[in-house]
C-alpha cells in the first residue's frame, strides 16, 4: 500500500503543519496542523520539512488545490478543466477516500480566500532544493491551465505568480509553457496528431525545447537532460508521490517519441 493509502488508514503518526496542513486537514475532515507549531517555528513531532513522506504529502496537497485555484482564475471552471483534474486522478489510479480527498482539495483551491502565497511558500520550503520536483509541479499546473485549449490572461498571471513564489524564472516558465502546448498538439491521447507531418516535426522540436536549427549533439543533450529531469524513479526518490509516477512515465514517453521522430526525419 502506498504512503497516501497508509496515511488515510491512520498508519502514519505524523502531521503536517502550516497552511498545507490546514488545507489537507480540511479536505480529510481532520485538524492535521493542530499542535505542530508554525512553519517557521519548526515541527514538534514526526517528520521534519524535507523528509520524503512529508514532501510527498505537500506535493499531493499543493497539486490539486492549486489546480483548482488556476481553474477558477478566469471566473469559470470549465468541463475541460474538471476533466483534466479527473484525468490526473485516473492516471494516479486514485479511488475511494484518496480520490475524494483530491476532489476536495481541488474544490478548496477554487475558494476566493485560498492562501496561494502561503501554501506555495511552504511547498517550496518542504521541497527544499528539489528543483526537478518543483518543475514537475509547475508542468502539471501549466497542463491544467491549457486544459480548455487556451490560456486566459488571468490564468497566466497566476502561473507567473506561482513562478515568482517558487523562484522559477520567466524564461523557464515560457519554455515550460511552450513544451506543454507542443505536447498537447503532438500527442492526442498518446498519439501524434493527424495534421501535416511538418507540423508534427515542429512540435517534436518544441517538446525537446530546441530549435529546428539545432545540431544532433545539441538535440541529444536536450533529450538526455529532459529524460533525466523527468525520470520517474528519480522523482519518486525526491518526493514525488508514488501515485504520480505514471504521470512522469507518460511524460518521458512523449519526450522519447519526439526525439525518435526528429532522428527519423534527420536520417532521410
Amino acid at each position: 500500500m502506498s504512503w497516501l493509502g497508509k496515511f488515510l488508514g491512520g498508519t502514519f503518526g505524523f502531521m503536517m503543519g502550516g497552511p498545507l496542513g490546514a488545507i489537507l486537514g480540511a479536505s480529510l475532515g481532520h485538524q492535521l496542523d493542530m499542535g505542530m507549531g508554525s512553519l517557521e517555528g519548526g515541527v514538534n513531532q514526526g517528520f521534519n520539512p524535507g523528509d520524503q513522506h512529508r514532501v510527498q504529502m505537500a506535493f499531493f496537497t499543493a497539486t490539486f488545490s492549486v489546480m483548482g485555484h488556476i481553474a477558477k482564475a478566469d471566473g469559470t471552471v470549465t468541463p475541460s478543466e474538471i476533466k483534466l483534474a479527473r484525468r490526473v486522478m485516473d492516471e494516479m489510479m486514485l479511488s475511494g477516500e484518496l480520490r475524494e480527498a483530491a476532489i476536495k482539495l481541488f474544490d478548496q483551491g477554487k475558494a476566493y480566500d485560498f492562501p496561494l502565497t502561503e501554501a506555495l511558500t511552504q511547498f517550496r520550503k518542504e521541497c527544499s532544493r528539489r528543483n526537478n520536483l518543483i518543475r514537475m509541479f509547475l508542468d502539471i499546473q501549466v497542463q491544467a491551465a491549457f486544459a480548455d485549449g487556451t490560456l486566459a490572461p488571468e490564468e497566466e498571471n497566476i502561473l507567473l505568480k506561482i513562478c515568482q513564489i517558487l523562484k522559477i524564472s520567466r524564461l523557464e516558465f515560457q519554455q515550460i509553457k511552450m513544451q506543454a502546448q507542443a505536447q498537447q498538439r503532438f500527442h492526442q491521447q498518446g498519439q501524434p496528431h493527424s495534421g501535416h507531418p511538418r507540423d508534427n516535426l515542429a512540435d517534436a522540436y518544441s517538446v525537446l525545447g530546441v530549435s529546428e536549427n539545432a545540431n544532433d549533439i545539441e538535440i541529444k543533450k536536450a533529450y538526455r537532460r529532459l529524460m533525466s529531469q523527468n525520470h520517474p524513479d528519480k522523482l519518486v526518490a525526491k518526493g514525488l508521490p508514488e501515485e504520480m509516477m505514471t504521470i512522469a512515465k507518460k511524460k518521458t514517453q512523449k519526450i522519447a517519441k519526439a526525439y525518435d521522430l526528429i532522428r527519423e526525419y534527420r536520417k532521410k
